[in-house]
């Protein structure tokens, strides 16, 4: 319930913004978002923000696009990996300049463990969105399969200086500062 009320909230916040017919990452509601996300102390609005902006990124003005994120999105969230990155690719090649098609590449390949495409896609994904504390916090966890655990803490910070109430992100740090600490201390 608690979490319909936040998804209320961020609908509220999209409407008050002026209207904009384009969306994606180049939607001008997105400043004001991340303004408001940074000023922010109450957990709560915050999650709505978040919210909001996850709505602007996931949508696109081209319904054909439109439809393709939203079936790649059913089939991870099914576990129909392969299939999702054949939709995910298909939508990259048409809209190669739609941030969010990238970034869920990106999440398909981690979770395919191909940790190498995961990266390059949220290269991608930065190019178009800087912001995009979504794909920061992934590049973390790439950097975390990878072993990079100094690049890790950065990815996070990253993702931290865009959103600082991302959930996990804090986390991460704390606990790859002190496995790195663990392994300077001798036995």
């Amino acid at each position: 319930m608690r979490r319909l009320g936040i998804a209320l909230f961020a609908l509220a916040l999209c409407a008050m913004l002026p209207f904009q017919v384009k969306a994606d990452q180049m939607d001008a509601r997105l400043d004001d978002l991340f303004k408001r996300l940074a000023e922010t102390s109450n957990p709560t609005e915050a999650a709505a923000t978040e919210d909001a902006i996850w709505t602007l990124w996931l949508a696109h003005p081209d319904e054909r696009a439109q439809r393709y994120m939203f079936a790649g999105i059913r089939q991870m969230n099914d576990g129909q990996l392969r299939e999702a990155l054949i939709t995910f690719s298909r939508l990259v090649e048409m809209e190669p300049k739609f941030a969010e098609a990238w970034n869920k590449r990106a999440t398909v390949y981690y979770a395919l463990q191909d940790y190498d495409a995961s990266a390059r896609d949220i290269a991608e994904t930065l190019k178009l969105e800087p912001r995009h504390f979504g794909a920061l916090s992934g590049l973390g966890l790439v950097n975390i399969a990878l072993g990079r655990f100094p690049a890790a803490i950065t990815s996070f910070e990253m993702a931290m200086a865009h959103h600082p109430y991302l959930r996990g992100a804090r986390e991460n740090i704390k606990n790859l500062k002190n496995e790195l600490k663990e392994r300077e201390t001798p036995i």
